[in-house]
């Protein structure tokens, strides 16, 4: 998987390389054209006005992929990644480097169709003010999520919970976070939420905690440590070779007339969702044969 990937990745930087060389010689081409054969477009001011646009555009183009090369370049040598890394900045330059080129395009057209391109900008302002007041929630997440793309706080991969949500973050957007529940549900959280929202971020203590609450009738419940010997036994074969016994732990959260309430919690070394779905099966699995002997 390794080695597919590193294929991958040398294939498309030599694609990305490739287009760019295509699109510099594109835009060579048409200065050369524009300055030495100016007479050849007399008669169609379309076409020059064609022309115009698509050398605005690709110059603009040009400088913001050879920075976002540069810079995409500079940033995994000097943390020593590979190449095509997918990582928060290599991610958050794509996401501006997207925005700009759009908004080059949106330019590039006024150019074609013949507006002065000055006197549009200065005409549009009033309009883009009121615009902005307008879509301010969605200029708001848009600026959350370059946030969160460039800080180390929350990465792609990284396992979270936010309020009653939990998940692996599968892409950070400007407009919202993307995870993936256990049960493999996308589910899309508001880049605002995350600034409004105490987030328990999983990934960066390298620990996925597993939790399972349960009650027992109070006449037939077992003393927490026999329960807590009886729930172990269970799930020995699979915490053998992959969690400490001292990473179980067995709590009782309260003590009604008729029940008491338990949770069973133990702390799984790494994001393994296939284990942590076996144990969740096995201790739901005892917890009810428990129950059953009880009744």
């Amino acid at each position: 998987m390794a080695k597919d990937q590193a294929t991958y990745n040398k294939k498309q930087t030599k694609n990305d390389r490739l287009i760019f060389i295509v699109k510099l010689i594109v835009y060579i081409a048409l200065v050369y054209v524009k300055l030495n054969h100016v007479d050849w477009f007399a008669k169609y001011n379309w076409v020059t006005r064609v022309m115009d646009g698509l050398m605005f555009f690709l110059g603009a183009n040009l400088v913001i992929s050879l920075s976002r090369l540069v810079l995409i370049s500079w940033y995994t040598r000097k943390h020593n990644l590979p190449p095509l890394t997918r990582d928060n900045f290599v991610l958050g330059l794509n996401r501006i480097s997207s925005v700009l080129n759009t908004t080059f395009i949106v330019l590039s057209l006024i150019i074609v169709f013949g507006y002065d391109l000055s006197q549009f900008i200065t005409s549009i302002t009033i309009v883009a003010a009121a615009i902005a007041i307008l879509s301010k929630d969605y200029i708001a997440n848009m600026i959350n999520g370059l946030i969160i793309m460039f800080s180390d706080q929350l990465s792609l991969g990284d396992h979270i919970r936010i309020d009653d949500y939990k998940g692996k973050i599968l892409d950070i957007t400007l407009v919202n976070i993307v995870l993936q529940n256990d049960d493999d549900d996308i589910v899309l959280l508001p880049n605002s939420v995350i600034f409004t929202s105490i987030i328990t971020n999983q990934s960066k203590q390298n620990i996925k905690k597993l939790s399972i609450e349960f009650e027992l009738d109070i006449k037939h419940a077992q003393s927490p440590e026999e329960l807590e010997l009886q729930l172990k036994k269970a799930i020995a074969p699979s915490i053998k070779n992959n969690i400490s016994e001292q990473s179980f732990s067995l709590k009782t959260l309260d003590i009604k007339k008729d029940l008491v309430k338990f949770k069973v919690q133990l702390l799984l070394p790494n994001q393994n969702k296939e284990l942590a779905r076996t144990i969740k099966r096995e201790l739901n699995t005892a917890i009810m044969a428990i129950s059953k002997e009880m009744a």
